[in-house]
């Protein structure tokens, strides 16, 4: 069956709602496939609801451009797609949830789901389908998961057809349509962006920095919970941890989240018993999840939904988040650049960050010549309220609200400091930060977990 059948097949009409996954990250290919296809149709006014976009995905510039999509539901966007979104391309405001938000908004049908498209790495004879094989091998499809129970039709996009699947993720039976094509996309490009980067000599030192104020906070004992997020620091956290755990023979129940390399090395170390995965970050995660039984799958509503109150995120001790600003009540940024380019979203930085017992930020004063703590946010991405700590090459600013851990942290020597103190750092030797928001037309609304819209983005 060909991609204008299947469509035709799943009566996807002007004005549909249409999801995708990003578990190919740079790499993918089927959302061009499948809107070139909707173009071709000549449907228009679509609605697209992907997982996140990323610079590959500049490909489906043209079908803003002559009408086919005119809405975009997404939690995390950069390159040329996000530029054209704050440029105004887009004839209504693009709508930027969390991943626990958006699988809430699929799971309780807030976000109807018309079509659902999964690139699918593997699929055999009865049509189930699997990331742990194939050319285009990714990992767990824990985002589509939601996607495929809830969505009205879902297709599956495959170019790899077996007998033998070693994992399955999506049970044939949640799967409509399964359409053979030469290319799904590029699996050496999962590994992109903050992912594929080793971390500076001061990233470096802030993991160093950050794994002792873990050390020292009572929280790491047998049966630890701990997630990094997806940058080069938020990484060297957990090889900075590592041997910590060694030397004081602490097994941690799981690591969870986007699944790393370094987190593999240390569930294969011994010091975690299971990995809770959701997407793989690196091909070294893809290939532990087709190799190890306890590298486990998990959908992203399982993940991170608010609307479940036994989520991962709800669990977790230790969450290593990443900043693009910080301001003095520990707000945090991390959708827009400080000249107010969008360069991501939530992701799940803001579900984690309410569910963690410590969220910590890991974050360099100044990056680009520009400070990193100031006085006002260009874009507001998760509440101070729910931030337990930011750590900085010249020092830790702990919270109000975690007296204890101030207290514990000095006394193992730390250099605990205000937001106040690093920010004047900061702006030592940097440009002052102007305001950025821009004034335009409204581009994009920005949601927190529950759905509800905690800021907006306007073009220049």
């Amino acid at each position: 069956m060909h991609l204008r059948e299947a469509l035709e097949k799943a009566r996807v009409k002007d004005g549909a709602t249409l999801s995708f996954h990003h578990h190919l990250r740079n790499g993918d290919d089927v959302m061009r496939q499948v809107l070139a296809a909707c173009s071709a149709a000549g449907l228009r006014d679509l609605h697209i609801a992907p997982s996140s976009l990323f610079p590959c995905h500049a490909a489906l510039i043209p079908f803003l451009e002559n009408g086919t999509v005119t809405r975009i539901t997404t939690s995390y966007m950069t390159g040329p797609l996000a530029d054209a979104v704050r440029a105004g391309l887009l004839p209504h405001p693009a709508i930027l949830q969390t991943h626990g938000g958006r699988a809430a908004a699929i799971a309780s049908g807030r976000l109807p789901i018309d079509a659902a498209f999964i690139a699918a790495p593997a699929v055999d004879g009865a049509g189930n389908l699997t990331g742990a094989t194939g050319p285009a091998a990714c990992g767990p499809l824990g985002y589509p998961m939601v996607d495929a129970a809830h969505a009205r039709h879902v297709i599956a996009l495959t170019d790899h057809v077996t007998t033998d699947l070693p994992r399955i993720c999506i049970p044939a039976e949640q799967v409509d349509t399964v359409i053979e094509t030469d290319h799904i996309g590029d699996a050496s490009q999962i590994a992109s962006g903050t992912t594929g980067r080793a971390p500076s000599p001061k990233g470096q030192a802030i993991a160093n920095l950050t794994a002792q104020l873990i050390a020292c906070s009572g929280l790491l004992q047998d049966g630890f919970r701990f997630q990094t997020g997806a940058g080069a620091t938020s990484l060297a956290v957990a090889h900075a941890l590592a041997p910590i755990m060694r030397e004081r023979a602490i097994t941690g129940a799981f690591a969870a989240g986007g699944i790393t390399g370094a987190l593999v090395e240390m569930f294969r170390a011994g010091l975690f018993h299971t990995l809770r995965d959701v997407q793989a970050f690196d091909l070294p995660a893809v290939r532990s999840y087709a190799e190890d039984a306890d590298h486990l799958p998990m959908s992203a509503e399982t993940y991170a939904s608010p609307d479940r109150p036994d989520s991962i995120a709800r669990q977790l001790d230790v969450m290593i988040l990443g900043a693009a600003e910080i301001d003095m009540d520990f707000n945090v940024n991390v959708t827009c650049a400080s000249d107010g380019r969008i360069i991501g979203g939530s992701g799940g930085h803001a579900d984690t960050a309410a569910g963690a017992t410590l969220p910590i930020v890991t974050t360099q004063l100044a990056a680009g010549g520009f400070p990193k703590l100031v006085r006002n946010l260009t874009c507001l991405t998760s509440p101070g309220a729910t931030i337990g700590a930011v750590v900085t090459e010249a020092g830790i600013a702990i919270h109000p609200s975690q007296p204890e851990l101030a207290d514990r942290a000095r006394r193992a020597g730390l250099p605990v400091t205000t937001l106040d103190d690093l920010r004047r750092d900061a702006e030592t030797g940097t440009v002052p930060p102007g305001n950025a928001r821009g004034q335009g037309k409204l581009v994009a609304l920005c949601e927190n977990p529950q759905g509800q819209i905690i800021d907006e983005i306007r073009a220049p």
